[in-house]
């Protein structure tokens, strides 16, 4: 087909060509001299993403689910009970990663469409006396079903009963483009991914360790080679890896995190908001809603669309991506074929976004859906026309 794909998906997202001309470079000695002096600041700088001060980062050659790995591994032992709700398929294979290194998982299930219930959370843990929980999981943004969750809330809960638990937030498709304050949230594990905010290929897997979270590592039971913190430890403070890393993703996480700083990070969010809340804008123009079951749980990342009921939502995905050349996401797990899903995350401005709702409202026409072509483009045109892109 001519011309090229666009890629709308929640990850992996597009790839700025400053970035893509960083990692387009010959394959450097990993153990040179002179490595440090790029390796160190890298470390450094990662920790401003992530709003810390007193974190640590370590940087694996994987993807988030390898960083759910690592931050379970070296801070729990088999058997210890942790905390954690499910309203989506990646809270769900969170839940999955713990129970299979042994942990003892306390289940919330919540209706897809909401987030974390803070609410039960403060229940379960005020009733916890004598702190069997060891551990508290959070979703940051469900990229399934297009909600984002109230992490600060959680923290609040948990310090109201003096509980002493770690605080685990996946922020994968989070990180660099919603909010998200180490420090002041007092999260003690955060784990994110290259392909979502960072703007990277798919291969690292990025973990931010408090220094509770440090301390706990030392007395860790679980099983623990390729994600273990003390082999990173031993070398990263010298500038190095246990291991042969991808030099070629991190130069282009170099000039990520570049971009970022330069743009600043609250204006990175102020972005997701307005890209977000276009695309919103085009969804009530076409009469329908997201899955997400408010304002207070949408994400600024991703919008499931909830398509009508008796028609499969994914074949808008299908025919867009055959006929349009335009890649949107399917709707997974309980929700499968309810609706479909639009990515707006990352490097993204007005006129990207409206790709993907000018080609949803062609492909939605095309299956017979009772969508007025024009309608969505038209009200997320004014939202941005008439909103200022001038940095908050």
């Amino acid at each position: 087909m001519p011309g090229r794909n666009f890629l709308f998906i929640p990850g992996p997202t597009n790839v700025p060509r400053v970035i893509q001309n960083a990692m387009d470079i010959e394959q450097e000695d990993m153990r040179a001299l002179d490595l440090p002096e790029f390796t160190i600041p890298l470390y450094q700088d990662m920790k401003k993403i992530f709003m810390t001060e007193t974190g640590r980062v370590f940087i694996f050659p994987s993807s988030g689910t390898g960083g759910w790995e690592s931050a379970i591994t070296n801070t729990l032992s088999p058997g210890d009970k942790v905390l954690a709700s499910r309203f989506g398929q990646f809270s769900h294979l969170f839940i999955d990663c713990a129970q299979r290194h042994g942990l003892d998982v306390i289940e919330v299930d919540v209706e897809w469409g909401e987030g974390v219930p803070v609410e039960k959370f403060a229940e379960i843990l005020e009733k916890d006396k004598n702190h069997e929980i060891k551990a508290v999981f959070t979703t940051h943004n469900e990229t399934a079903t297009g909600v984002s969750s109230d992490i600060p809330a959680v923290r609040k809960a948990m310090d109201a009963c003096n509980h002493p638990a770690l605080l685990f937030c996946d922020t994968v498709s989070g990180l660099a483009s919603l909010e998200f304050r180490f420090d002041d949230w007092g999260v003690d594990l955060a784990i994110s991914g290259s392909q979502k905010g960072l703007m990277l290929p798919t291969g690292l897997g990025i973990v931010c360790a408090s220094q509770k979270a440090l301390e706990a590592n030392k007395n860790a039971k679980c099983n623990r080679c390729f994600f273990a913190w003390e082999d990173q430890i031993a070398t990263n403070d010298n500038g190095y890896f246990p291991y042969t890393p991808p030099m070629n993703l991190l130069r282009g996480l170099r000039v990520a995190i570049d971009l970022l700083l330069e743009e600043g990070l609250e204006n990175v969010w102020a972005r997701h908001n307005r890209m977000a809340t276009a695309v919103r804008k085009a969804v009530e123009a076409w009469g329908m809603e997201t899955i997400a079951k408010g304002p207070q749980w949408q994400s600024d990342t991703v919008t499931a669309v909830r398509t009508p009921e008796g028609f499969d939502g994914n074949e808008v995905v299908r025919h867009a991506y055959r006929r349009y050349n335009l890649s949107l996401s399917v709707t997974i797990g309980k929700i499968m074929g309810q609706g479909f899903r639009i990515g707006h995350l990352g490097d993204m401005n007005e006129l990207m976004v409206l790709t993907p709702i000018t080609g949803a409202e062609m492909a939605m026409k095309d299956l017979g859906l009772n969508v007025e072509l024009g309608s969505g483009v038209a009200a997320a045109q004014e939202y941005l026309r008439t909103t200022s892109k001038d940095r908050f």
